[in-house]
């Protein structure tokens, strides 16, 4: 009997991987520590893909930065506000300003300086104590719109471990909060339009009918109204679940929420598990109208969602996300320059090598998809590997999407000399110039630039001249039709003036050639033209290809006059030939 491990053969001996291979030590000592609802919530599995875009609130400024080796300085998060505002953001938080002196002063300052746009609303971050719900009232006087955001933690570890309180007095906390968040609100000077929100901190491991319970408890003290929601956050503070478990926790209080229609259902997912954009997605199917993440995922730990990614997913399905990134290289650029972190290479829609196809077929579909939107423009996107259009996000396809290293084919280097220097390369040609460049590609372990895969093509191909040129050729019909011509040619250093005749300008320069002493013994294969630029007096490029010993040889000429391009294509085919 073989057992039910793998069969592996080593060193002259079967071996069950069962049997010799081990996993991790340990995980023996871990379960699950979420709790589903007390009933089934899956009715968001009837729907497969959102229709609208949440209510946007960035935390970068809040979450992001807390979790920076090197928090931003004042200046920073200055501009940084300023750049979520021009991206779109409505709802902005600013910080936790009873909590240092530097986030209070930040929030000052956007205000004394009337740096937050009218439609803009900031959002600060509130425990449930009253000397920091009273300084965080303080540091709001004289603002227009503001959510406060209230939170205490409500999860079974820091129940027990932290706090070592029962569920009513964890309870009392949050109401407790909210009657103060209510009091002060109600007796602020001025006229500034306040949001309440409450957060049960480490709702994932919390009890879902417990969380349930506070949130109604808060709920019925602030008494939302149309004109003044209240926002109920459930934070995964702990990615602890598939991203199913987690939308089905969001159901099941989206469906029992107390004065459900004036309440916004946010959520505010981390990435400890790797899917905080899945559990936004599946938490906005399963009743979820409003989102709190960052740019490009930053925060504490592995990060909060990337609220980029969910957007441009939206995006993607013809949804309108109500962010602007249509110049994902400046997003990158200033999330870069105020975070001082990288973004991967991989990241979606944002890194440097998210449209890049390397593998041959895999830019032979994309060429072929490119001519078929330019040849027939299509209403609707649709290119092979291509989720979205480069250009939507000020992507270029010359620099970001055909990309050749050693694994490239013939269709991708072609793309690259017609996108970036208008040649028409002949089908034939293709292959030969691919292989080509694959190998010098091999051979320096490197990429290689548009620039210079245009450099060797041209030392290669173009205008050839090293072992034999024509300086001039004269040309004029005979009987018959033949075309004769004159021609003063230099070969191996040797002038030459020679003379011949043939059926066509080619054909008789051939002639020409072989008249004199040198052996020049070659056949003609083919022959292609066009014009390397659109403009009226562009130049004209020609590429001829020619047989010697059984082998062809392609050459490429450029010229303002057609008949010299074609006579530099064959003069370059004769160079590399002989």
């Amino acid at each position: 009997m073989l057992g039910t491990g793998l069969l592996f053969y080593t060193k002259g001996l079967f071996i069950m991987a069962s049997d010799n291979i081990k996993g991790m030590k340990n995980h023996t000592k871990y379960e699950v520590g979420y709790f589903m609802p007390p009933v089934p919530s899956y009715d968001w599995v009837k729907k497969d893909h959102m229709d609208r875009p949440p209510v946007w609130c960035s935390v970068d400024l809040r979450d992001g930065n807390q979790a920076l080796i090197v928090p931003m300085s004042l200046e920073e998060k200055l501009e940084f506000f300023e750049y979520l505002c021009q991206l779109g953001f409505k709802e902005i938080e600013v910080g936790f300003p009873a909590a240092s002196e530097t986030e209070y002063e930040f929030l000052r300052t956007l205000i004394e300086k009337n740096l937050i746009p009218d439609d803009v609303t900031i959002q600060v971050l509130t425990q449930s104590r009253e000397h920091i719900i009273d300084k965080t009232f303080k540091s709001l006087e004289g603002v227009k719109n503001a959510i406060v955001h209230l939170y205490n933690s409500t999860s079974v570890a820091q129940r027990e471990q932290v706090f070592r309180k029962s569920k009513d007095e964890i309870k009392k906390i949050a109401t407790d909060g909210a009657e103060l968040v209510r009091k002060y609100a109600d007796s602020f000077p001025g006229d500034t339009h306040f949001t309440f929100e409450y957060s049960p901190e480490s709702f994932t491991g919390t009890e879902v009918d417990y969380a349930l319970e506070v949130c109604n408890a808060v709920i019925d003290i602030w008494q939302p109204c149309p004109e003044r929601k209240t926002i109920i956050n459930l934070p995964a503070t702990v990615e602890m679940s598939m991203p199913h478990v987690y939308a089905s926790q969001v159901e099941y209080m989206s469906k029992n929420l107390h004065c459900r229609e004036n309440v916004i259902v946010s959520l505010h997912p981390h990435n400890d598990r790797g899917t905080a954009v899945a559990d936004c997605e599946l938490g906005m199917l399963a009743g979820g109208d409003r989102v709190e993440g960052t740019l490009f995922g930053n925060g504490e730990r592995t990060g909060n969602a990337d609220i980029l990614t969910v957007a441009m997913n939206l995006f993607s399905h013809g949804v309108d996300p109500q962010l602007d990134f249509s110049d994902m290289p400046k997003v990158v650029e200033m999330y870069e320059k105020f975070t001082d972190l990288k973004v991967s290479p991989r990241q979606p829609y944002g890194g440097s090598l998210v449209f890049a196809a390397f593998s041959g077929s895999h830019q032979d579909a994309i060429a072929k998809g490119m001519h078929h939107i330019e040849t027939n423009h299509p209403d609707k996107w649709s290119c092979p590997y291509l989720l979205i259009d480069p250009h939507d996000v000020g992507r270029e396809y010359e620099a970001d999407v055909i990309r050749i290293n050693s694994q490239s084919g013939k269709g991708g280097v072609a793309y690259v000399l017609e996108t970036n220097y208008g040649y028409d390369i002949p089908k034939k040609m293709r292959e030969e110039i691919g292989y080509l460049m694959k190998h010098i590609s091999d051979e320096a372990h490197k990429e290689l630039s548009p620039a210079e895969i245009h450099r060797i093509f041209q030392q290669q191909y173009v205008n050839r001249k090293d072992k034999i040129s024509i300086e001039d050729a004269t040309f004029s019909r005979g009987e018959n039709d033949i075309m004769k011509v004159s021609i003063e040619a230099t070969i191996y250093g040797e002038h030459l003036s020679l003379k011949g005749e043939g059926n066509g300008r080619l054909d008789a320069v051939t002639t020409a050639l072989r008249s004199s002493h040198y052996s020049l013994e070659y056949d003609f294969v083919t022959y292609h033209e066009h014009a390397l630029e659109s403009e009226s007096n562009s130049r004209a490029a020609s590429y001829v290809a020619i047989s010697k010993d059984g082998e062809t040889f392609w050459g490429v000429g450029i010229h303002n006059d057609i008949i010299y391009a074609s006579i530099n294509a064959l003069i370059s085919a004769i160079n590399r030939a002989f």
